[in-house]
Formats: structure tokens, C-alpha cells, sequence
């Protein structure tokens, strides 16, 4: 949730961060990528440093920073013809899922789409390249809430768990909705038991 307020505790050995400054991309053409992001992706190009000796441009929005880096050697960089949704990209939230893909045909840019659920809660995405083939996300995983993991538990079986945590964090809000709804009937709180696997 790059540019977001909220700070979820970390344990003191980690780094003393805030927040999500920018990431940079290696591109063939500043020109053609800094088109890219401002028509496409809506960012706006930013002052840079006058005192860098290569080619590059900055440009900011939603609270982050795309800093474009000229490549050395644009001729030798790979080009990605295959919209592969588990390659490293960058996700961006929209309000309308439907406009997007409008948009992004109206453009003449290709794109996949898919739907993830769980638990019941189903997140749609588009997936696209950027004129480099850096994948780009648009999405509304802002419905799959954030549910940070017990110290305890191990990562291969968090998937399962989640719609379990998912019930009993539900459970629990309910009860806090009674309690507040109702302060002057005596809610009777019942330790949640589901069974997880």
C-alpha cells in the first residue's frame, strides 16, 4: 500500500521506514516511457537532480515516485512479449475496473485479466507491459483485507488459514458492532472457536 499512512508495528530489528518513496525502471527510451506513464498511468514528470550524469526522468502521483533510468546498452535489453501475471510488477488500485479495460483497448494495449477469491472475497486484476515490458497492475485488492500472520505460523499453510482468520475476524467485529450498538444490553462474549486445518 505504497504511499499509505498506515504503519503496522514491525519488531525493532527492522529497518526504521515510513513509507514507499519511489521505484526506478531501466528503459530503452526515457522518451517513450515517460509518454507511457503520463497517458496511460496518469503521473506527472517531477524536477531531478540536475547533477546526474545520465539520462533519466522522474515523475510522481498516488504518492509515489517513478524514477526512469536510461539504459547503457538499450539494443541488449530482453523484450517481453508474454503478459505473465507472476512476474515482478507494480499494482496500482482504480475505482472502476471496467473503465480501465475500455481505456486500455481504446489505446491499443494489450492486457489478461483474472480473478482471485478467497474466502469469498474476490479481488479482479489487469495485467499489462510498459513499453519495456515491466508489468503493470491495476486492481481492487483494496477487498482482501490485510491479516497480518501470527509469528507462529508457518507460510505454507497460510492460504488455508486465511478464509479461518478471515471468520474469526469477522466473529470478532460483530461482537464489537453488538457491543457498540447496544450499550445498555449486556452482550455476553463467547470465545470464537473454529476449527482451522
Amino acid at each position: 500500500m505504497a504511499g499509505s499512512s498506515c504503519k503496522i508495528e514491525t519488531s525493532d530489528a527492522s529497518l526504521p521506514l515510513t513509507s514507499l518513496n519511489h521505484i526506478s525502471i531501466v528503459c530503452r527510451s526515457v522518451e517513450e516511457s515517460l509518454n507511457f506513464y503520463q497517458k496511460v498511468l496518469g503521473f506527472f514528470p517531477i524536477r531531478r537532480p540536475g547533477s546526474f550524469d545520465f539520462d533519466g526522468a522522474w515523475l510522481f502521483n498516488y504518492g509515489i515516485g517513478i524514477h526512469l533510468l536510461q539504459s547503457e546498452n538499450p539494443e541488449s535489453m530482453p523484450i517481453k512479449a508474454e503478459i505473465n501475471p507472476k512476474d515482478n510488477h507494480i499494482s496500482f488500485q482504480c475505482e472502476s475496473l471496467s473503465l480501465v479495460e475500455n481505456k486500455l483497448k481504446e489505446m491499443g494495449i494489450s492486457y489478461v485479466q483474472r480473478t482471485v477469491e478467497e474466502g469469498g472475497i474476490f479481488v479482479d486484476q489487469i495485467f499489462f507491459h510498459d513499453p519495456d515490458g515491466f508489468m503493470v497492475e491495476i486492481c481492487n485488492c483494496e477487498n482482501l483485507p490485510v491479516i497480518p500472520l501470527p509469528a507462529a505460523v508457518q507460510v505454507a499453510g497460510v492460504c488455508k488459514r486465511v478464509g479461518c482468520l478471515l471468520k474469526q475476524q469477522q466473529q470478532q467485529q460483530q461482537q464489537k458492532v453488538a457491543q457498540c450498538l447496544s450499550p445498555a444490553i449486556h452482550v455476553k462474549e463467547q470465545e470464537a472457536h473454529i476449527p482451522c486445518a
